[in-house]
């Protein structure tokens, strides 16, 4: 059988093109000498927008979450191609990941929450032998109350991304957009936010995975090796 998967690039890759290079052409190519901050600023976010792209056209699907991102990188070199209040860039940055976070609250009360979508995946969990020791063990209401508590928690994961990309840039970006400055905060704040903001929200998620396996484990009383596709 051919493996038609698309080769997902390496979390090493992702983030060298989508943080630290542009991050340094922001930093160190502002000044009129090297691209100049108008120049420096199309640059670095090419980046970002030419990854997203081809992201695109290698799964050819839309991803809510990518749209977001490419919204999110036009309307930062908008704000400082166009030279607006930095007062901007907070906002936008506080909005993007609440509009996230509200589209994972607002599945709470659709028929099915973004948790059961994410976890609820036949490929990775054995799911016909877990529902079926779900109604043994009379769990199947415990259980989405479960997967109903997890979605609230992966929502508040994006708050807490909102509320610290806010201070981010209202604590890091104070000089006026379409100097060197701005460019060269611009790139710092891309920095910070992946040990401040990145990392924290992943672990997060793990827990919120974890606490879901333990969940599933209580519930149905299987190992680990029989809830899981296992190769």
């Amino acid at each position: 059988m051919s493996n038609t998967t698309a080769k997902k690039p390496s979390p090493l890759f992702e983030i060298l093109f989508n943080v630290f290079i542009p991050s340094i052409i922001l930093m160190k190519l502002s000044g009129d000498e090297y691209l100049g901050t108008a120049m420096a600023l199309v640059v670095a976010l090419a980046f970002p927008l030419i990854y997203g792209g081809m992201d695109l056209v290698r799964n050819r699907k839309f991803n809510f979450i990518a749209a977001l991102g490419f919204i999110s990188v036009l309307l930062t070199g908008g704000i400082g191609l166009l030279e607006l209040d930095t007062r901007w860039l907070a906002l936008k940055e506080a909005l993007i990941p609440g509009l996230i976070g509200l589209t994972v609250l607002g599945s709470t009360f659709t028929r099915y929450p973004l948790m059961q979508k994410l976890v609820l995946n036949d490929t990775v969990l054995n799911l016909s032998l877990i529902n079926q020791r779900l109604k043994e063990n009379d769990q199947s209401s415990a259980f989405e109350r479960c997967l109903m508590r997890s979605n609230y928690l992966f929502a508040s994961t994006f708050a807490f991304s909102s509320a610290m990309n806010y201070f981010l840039a209202t604590w890091i970006v104070t000089s006026p957009a379409g100097t060197p400055a701005f460019n060269e905060e611009l790139g710092k704040m891309t920095l910070y936010s992946y040990p401040m903001i990145a990392i924290p929200s992943m672990l997060m998620m793990f827990g919120i995975f974890y606490y879901i396996w333990r969940q599933v484990r209580a519930m149905t009383l299987l190992e680990t090796e029989q809830i899981f596709h296992l190769k």
